[in-house]
């Protein structure tokens, strides 16, 4: 006689149950009566996604953004105060208020006013960003994305029990934005006890296709393709395209009831091997024991020396420490080749010396085919991968690029922009023109010179320039923009590939002398006060793509070195006569 076990077929959520935190019914009805009584607090768009990922336990055993024993503890030790393994922070910033007090209930509100959930402050505390750079990040360099943005979080942080009222509104690809608990149920629904996820913020191509494949394989269960569609890293492939890719795999090349797609609403971190620990912890939450932990896992790309934030392996060796006590064994991303000759893939370990082997990189993908119209081979990314990709990225000469000058005010930066303006539009793409002074009497009408104002004003241009760019236009931005960190900032807002900084490096007594307004001598004299180069510093940029001099060389010979540089970047078509009268650029220094 046959007896049904009562045991889980999935491995239990980490912490032993789910959390959840959204309210239903009549006291969700009472919860929006009070929110209309208390004061709000707008978040941002981080902070949306941590509270969707809370409210719906993929954070467990976390129920609430942390107060200041958790984070500390977790900072030093990557544990809670309670000693549960858990390696990234996670806090709710503010700027001092009246409404930030103790003992207060807040109504917290997304950046479209959306009522979203409720939070009774137990707990004010100060947080410092330089040390969690230091503890979790390992740098204070402002190219490592987090890094860079949490310098504009508030100082203080909220922690206290939560009511969520309502998720923040999705109204894209609904049927696959899933909870831990939903997909528990369909993997439940499947019938099989392992599952493998696979972590990705890219599209999938034959390679991934196939280590996922195999993963799944190995352990006979299901693989759980479970791709960040919140915040990951600037200029990283939209979800939208990504999500597209993802459903044409899943639907069209995987064994059916091996694999389900979810959504995860994760706002990433680029944290490296403590966040590939927390992707293990979370997907732990949605039902999976193995983890696939691939090289240079949520790494942030170089820093400003251009060396690698994190080693690639780093991300492996943690996990794989820790892998007894999150309960989720770690699966080794291992490198695949194609061998043509066979026409099929293999490890790169097994495979005999001499052998013929076909491998595109990422940059090759972008240089070598997409930028140029040319479509991916079908040995490397499936027919309806490449032609999602071809219509999301055409032609680099039809994307969008941001030419950012900075200097000394009377570097020459608006003069050589001007000449660059004529020499775009001469060549067929259309320009559009952020001068700071035009600017400052328009976008940013009100600010001052103060550091903070300064940073704001050069936000407002990267932001308008990010959405040109984003639209495949030229935008020329013609600024002092004095702070290293700030213009990093708009660097990684507009995304690095499409980012040439152009450093107008003209000494102060050259631009002093230009000044046909006035504005040295007067800062000289003490009538103008937090002026770049007298009394206020200038960072000069440390790895600019162009380094122009302006004082030997023209505007016409600056522009022209700059649109030589965009030719061979591909953002603007040659003209043979053109390249061959000037030559390669000379003065420019290109990194």
């Amino acid at each position: 006689m046959s007896s049904i076990s009562n045991e889980p077929r999935l491995i239990r959520p980490y912490g032993g149950q789910l959390v959840d935190l959204i309210a239903t019914g009549d006291a969700a009805d009472e919860l929006r009566a009070r929110a209309r009584e208390i004061p709000s607090i707008q978040i941002s768009e981080r902070t949306a996604c941590d509270l969707e990922m809370l409210a719906i336990g993929a954070f467990s055993p976390l129920d609430r953004f942390m107060n200041a024993g958790d984070h500390a503890r977790v900072l030093d030790e990557m544990r809670l105060a309670d000693g549960t393994l858990f390696p990234m922070p996670l806090i709710l910033p503010v700027e001092p208020s009246d409404a930030i007090r103790q003992g207060r209930d807040v109504a917290l509100r997304s950046a479209k006013n959306e009522l979203l959930g409720i939070m009774t402050i137990d707990e004010v505390f100060a947080w410092d960003a330089d040390e969690v750079s230091d503890k979790v990040f390992g740098t204070r360099d402002p190219r490592h994305p987090l890094v860079s943005e949490m310098r504009r979080w508030g100082p203080l942080a909220i922690s206290g029990p939560l009511k969520v009222l309502q998720l923040p509104a999705h109204y894209d690809f609904r049927d696959l934005r899933l909870t831990p608990a939903e997909v528990r149920a369909r993997l439940d629904a499947i019938g099989r006890q392992n599952v493998v996820a696979f972590q990705t913020r890219n599209p999938l191509h034959r390679v991934h296709e196939e280590l996922t494949r195999r993963a799944a394989e190995a352990i006979d269960g299901v693989l759980l393709l479970h791709p960040s569609v919140g915040m990951t890293k600037p200029g990283d492939v939209d979800h939208y395209t990504r999500v597209r890719t993802y459903a044409a795999l899943a639907e069209r090349h995987y064994e059916p009831g091996r694999i389900l797609l979810s959504l995860l609403p994760l706002a990433m971190r680029m944290g490296g091997p403590r966040e590939a620990l927390w992707h293990t912890i979370i997907r732990r939450n949605y039902g999976a024991n193995h983890f696939i932990v691939g090289r240079d896992h949520a790494s942030p790309g170089n820093d400003s020396n251009g060396r690698p934030f994190y080693g690639p392996y780093d991300a492996q060796e943690l996990v794989s420490r820790h892998s007894a006590e999150v309960g989720v064994t770690v699966v080794p991303f291992s490198e695949l080749v194609y061998l043509p000759d066979e026409q099929r893939y293999e490890e790169v370990s097994r495979i005999p010396e001499g052998t013929r082997t076909a491998k595109i990189s990422g940059t090759q993908v972008r240089e070598e085919f997409l930028n140029l119209g040319r479509k991916l081979p079908a040995w490397f990314s499936r027919p309806e991968v490449a032609d999602i990709l071809a219509e999301t990225y055409p032609p680099r000469h039809r994307q969008g690029a941001c030419i950012w000058f900075t200097g000394l005010s009377g570097a020459g930066k608006s003069t050589t922009a001007e000449v660059l303006t004529v020499l775009l539009l001469e060549r067929g793409r259309q320009v559009t023109v952020l001068d700071g002074d035009v600017v400052r009497t328009h976008l940013s009408k009100g600010l001052g010179f103060s550091k903070e104002d300064r940073e704001t004003n050069v936000r407002r241009i990267g932001f308008v320039a990010g959405e040109i760019v984003r639209h495949g236009g030229v935008v020329i931005c013609a600024a002092i923009s004095p702070y290293l960190a700030t213009r990093d900032e708009v660097r990684e807002m507009i995304g690095a590939d499409h980012f040439v900084e152009v450093f107008v490096d003209t000494p102060l007594d050259i631009c002093e002398a230009r000044d046909s307004k006035g504005l040295y001598a007067k800062a000289r004299r003490g009538e103008i006060s937090d002026f770049t180069g007298i009394d206020d510093p200038y960072e000069p940029p440390v790895t600019p793509e162009i380094t122009l001099d302006t004082v030997t060389s023209t505007p016409e010979e600056n522009a022209k070195r700059i649109v030589a540089h965009l030719v061979a970047q591909g953002f603007v078509r040659s003209d043979e006569g053109w390249v061959t009268e000037i030559g390669a650029p000379t003065a420019a220094r290109s990194v």
